[in-house]
């Protein structure tokens, strides 16, 4: 078995799904060697839309009362603000780390020198399925096109949501949930399957779990305008979404 990994963990500013991470990842005592956040007018509005997107569900305690209650048990870690999650202001506060990953909480799109410096990767876990919901607004877009929900833990490479798979779980959608309980469900359980990819890590389990993607049936999304939500909204209140469970 392996040691635990030694990691950095970069999310937007307070962000509601990396708040959610962090707690997840903490209860089987993985602790970062450096939370990184991006406090930007990009990640404000980011989190702000995402706290619309599960309004009424229960948010995780905030970044700075969770690495708190690591200080009270003697457990520092450096938690830094940088303007924006690229090389010039992220590498200063890596290179002397030896990190095995680095893990993104909910982050925008990061590539380069950062995706290079960990020896065994960088992971992320994305609100959908891959590789069939790339990009953003996953829940929406998968009952717009009847695309089953549900969380992927994934490699990151320079393209969007297109590395390789490592855990990959569908959440089982019941008449009678709003757009609010899908996104906040795949948001829960991206949390979990990152705790259950470092528990993998652990056990020396990913060359046996990692594997390519595959393709594509629709493009990249983006985000989900008014006429779509009506839409969403609309078949789950109407229950025709295709995959229901009851």
């Amino acid at each position: 078995m392996s040691d635990e990994p030694r990691f950095a963990f970069l999310l937007l500013k307070e962000h509601p799904y990396g708040r959610e991470m962090l707690r997840q990842i903490l209860s089987e005592g993985f602790v970062p060697t450096i939370v990184i956040s991006e406090d930007s007018a990009v990640g404000d509005e980011e989190r702000e839309k995402f706290l619309k997107r599960i309004e009424g569900n229960d948010i995780a305690p905030t970044i700075e009362s969770q690495l708190a209650d690591l200080e009270r048990q003697g457990i520092i870690v450096p938690h830094i603000d940088v303007p924006r999650h690229n090389t010039e202001y992220v590498m200063p506060h890596l290179t002397d780390l030896p990190l095995d990953l680095i893990v993104f909480g909910g982050t925008r799109i990061i590539r380069g020198e950062i995706l290079d410096h960990p020896t065994d990767g960088v992971i992320n876990s994305h609100p959908g399925l891959l590789p069939d919901c790339r990009g953003s607004a996953s829940p929406a877009w998968s009952v717009f096109h009847d695309i089953p929900i549900g969380s992927s833990t994934h490699f990151c490479d320079n393209g969007i949501d297109t590395g390789e798979l490592l855990l990959r779980r569908e959440v089982p959608v019941k008449k009678g949930m709003t757009y609010e309980d899908l996104c906040y469900e795949t948001l829960v359980l991206a949390g979990v399957l990152m705790k259950e990819a470092l528990m993998a890590y652990t056990a020396d389990a990913w060359d046996t779990m990692r594997h390519p993607q595959g393709e594509a049936e629709h493009p990249t999304f983006r985000n989900a305008g008014s006429e779509i939500l009506e839409v969403v909204d609309q078949k789950l209140a109407d229950h025709t979404y295709a995959h229901y469970v009851d």
